[in-house]
């Protein structure tokens, strides 16, 4: 069965994301969107590998895996970085040209330590090949993205007021933007096949929302193109020579119609101005923000428009044999009312310009017919002129979109795209965003639980980290090292540092922000919690930091509230749902410095 997803489809569910971070009675309703931008994984990007069956010893870091009857042989190798239960990490993939080949799944490994095989195997498992300069692509599974809440280090929400519907941005920019597409309600494709012909826009686009239709002046006031200079002579269109403006003297301000008085005629139609918040905000070098309905620019272009009115009659053919060197009128044939068309002949009879005069309303089909009985030559249409046998000429009457031109501006200028700004200000959120170390992802999440509970979280910032305030350190601990508690069960509670940030005037104690992963702080086959034992110490790997918990602390510190020392994130793991995932380069944060992130989401 033959079947698109509409733009209007994908406009319809921009329209209703971002109605629903402001529907319900209360932040509480479950009718409302709680949504959150989140940044996470700390850690550097390194090939990870799934590895089982792990015989003959242990695999060490420093050394290498590979594929292949021997070392020289290898089809695939890797150097070890980092080892835990069920996996590695790995670089110098081929050195480091290794995105080309893959060990497969349920390959053979082998171990070498650079001398000789170590006499160590495994089976090879899941493989994704990335470095910090290539981070991987997400996958679209429900195992990734719950590991995605493990490092999740923070998280601030999003509202209506940070959220705007954007469209590609065009400049007034006769250099980089000679010409613009003229709207029309009927651009398509020519498909594959043949069965259909198409009608593409000026510049080769095959639909209105791909069309380069509409421009953002020097004032940041938007205009949409209603007619580009197309007459027989110029079937694509003829460059544009004047900006337009609302303070130009080809500007009307009841209808909104600003016309070129030089060059080809363009035939522009405000729609808004962009206040001076949503530049700062949603105004990239990309994309431009669709106003809010409130604004009243928008509002008062809404409130002006006229369903069915027409603005633009289009020469399709200017034919022969009509009344010479006349200018004529006709009216508007179809179910609207009070179209008039202005009409100017040669000497031969051919149209030479034709132009709306009386712009009538609700037509959502028109004609206008050149045959004898319909060309008159007063406005009134009361005094006819005989149209010769044998008269040719065709004019197209362009149509509106529904309720006429500026009367929904997301949906007349295709806005089937989101963006989301948020701003990272220091260390936002009391501490919830720690300064002392980087990210390398970003996304959305929908309506998460505050920990502990199936409360919806509706908190400004939440943090994402476990945290343990430490007493006695003997050395600073470091961002991205491993810890490890050893528990009074025997058992050893891992965890991975994101943050150490020492108390005012202390050298030994502060609050220690960590992250926890199945991936990588398995023991014994399970994720430990760290416990509040104050004769147990907290050691990190790298550091030699050797602090013991503070099970006296009770309190909130940097964010976190602190029980006998220990502190938990607040949005619980797993809860809501990851509706976009975005992995990046390395992020550096410096207690100095501020964010802006502008999201793109389509739709």
């Amino acid at each position: 069965m033959a079947a698109i997803i509409s733009d209007k489809f994908r406009i319809f569910n921009a329209k209703q994301f971002l109605e629903s971070l402001s529907e319900g009675a209360n932040d509480a309703s479950a009718d409302r969107t709680r949504l959150y931008f989140f940044v996470g994984r700390p850690q550097a990007w390194k090939a990870y590998l799934e590895v089982y069956s792990v015989d003959g010893g242990s695999l060490a870091v420093g050394n290498e895996l590979y594929v292949g009857a021997n070392y020289g042989a290898a089809t695939w190798r890797g150097t070890v970085e980092a080892v835990y239960s069920n996996s590695v990490l790995l670089s110098s993939i081929f050195g480091s040209t290794g995105t080309a080949s893959t060990p497969g799944l349920g390959a053979a490994l082998k171990e070498h330590n650079g001398s000789a095989d170590t006499g160590v195997t495994a089976v090879s498992g899941v493989y994704r090949y990335a470095t910090e300069d290539a981070p991987p692509l997400p996958l679209d599974n429900q195992l990734e993205k719950q590991s995605i809440y493990d490092d999740i280090i923070a998280a601030k929400r999003v509202t209506d007021a940070n959220a705007r519907a954007v469209v590609r941005r065009y400049n007034w920019d006769l250099v980089a933007n000679p010409k613009y597409d003229m709207w029309k309600p009927d651009y398509s494709a020519s498909p594959a096949g043949g069965g259909q012909v198409g009608k593409q826009s000026a510049l080769g686009f095959d639909s209105i929302a791909d069309a380069k239709f509409y421009v953002m002046n020097s004032n940041y006031e938007v205009f949409k193109c209603l007619y580009n200079g197309q007459d027989p002579s110029n079937p694509s269109g003829q460059n544009a020579t004047e900006e337009p403006s609302t303070t130009a003297a080809g500007y009307v301000g009841g209808t909104g119609i600003f016309t070129e008085t030089s060059g080809a005629g363009y035939i522009w139609k405000y729609m808004f101005t962009l206040p001076t918040d949503d530049v700062l905000k949603f105004l990239s070098s990309d994309f431009m923000p669709i106003v809010l309905p409130s604004n009243a620019s928008r509002t008062t272009v809404s409130n002006n428009a006229i369903a069915g009115s027409l603005d633009v009659a289009l020469i399709e053919d200017a034919g022969s044999n009509l009344p010479p060197s006349q200018t004529l009128y006709t009216s508007v044939k179809g179910d609207g009312t009070g179209g008039v068309i202005k009409l100017v002949t040669t000497a031969g009879g051919a149209i030479s310009t034709a132009e709306v005069q009386t712009r009538g309303q609700d037509y959502t089909y028109a004609n206008v017919l050149l045959g004898n009985g319909n060309l008159f030559s007063d406005t009134s249409l009361s005094t006819a002129v005989t149209t010769p046998a044998g008269a040719t000429g065709a004019v197209e009457v362009i149509l509106p979109p529904k309720g006429g031109h500026g009367k929904e501006a997301d949906i007349e200028l295709n806005a089937k795209r989101v963006m989301t700004n948020i701003r990272l200000t220091y260390a936002e959120g009391s501490g919830d965003f720690p300064v002392d170390n980087d990210f390398r992802r970003i996304g959305l999440l929908t309506d998460p639980f505050d920990y502990g509970t199936t409360n919806f979280a509706t908190s400004s910032t939440l943090n994402g980290l476990f945290a343990v305030k430490i007493t006695g350190s003997t050395a600073d601990y470091i961002p991205d090292e491993s810890i490890t508690q050893v528990r009074a069960d025997g058992n050893s509670a891992k965890g991975t540092v994101v943050s150490w940030t020492l108390d005012s005037g202390s050298t030994t104690d502060g609050i220690l922000k960590y992250y926890q992963s199945p991936d990588q702080h398995l023991h014994n086959g399970a994720v430990y919690p760290f416990e509040a034992n104050g004769a147990v110490d907290v050691t990190g790997g790298a550091s030699a930091a050797d602090g013991n918990v503070d099970t006296t602390y009770n309190g909130t510190l940097e964010g976190v509230v602190l029980t006998n020392g220990l502190g938990t994130p607040e949005v619980a793991n797993n809860s809501g749902d990851i509706i976009y995932i975005e992995n990046r380069r390395l992020i550096t944060r410096a207690p100095d410095q501020i964010e802006d992130i502008k999201l793109v989401i389509e739709f």
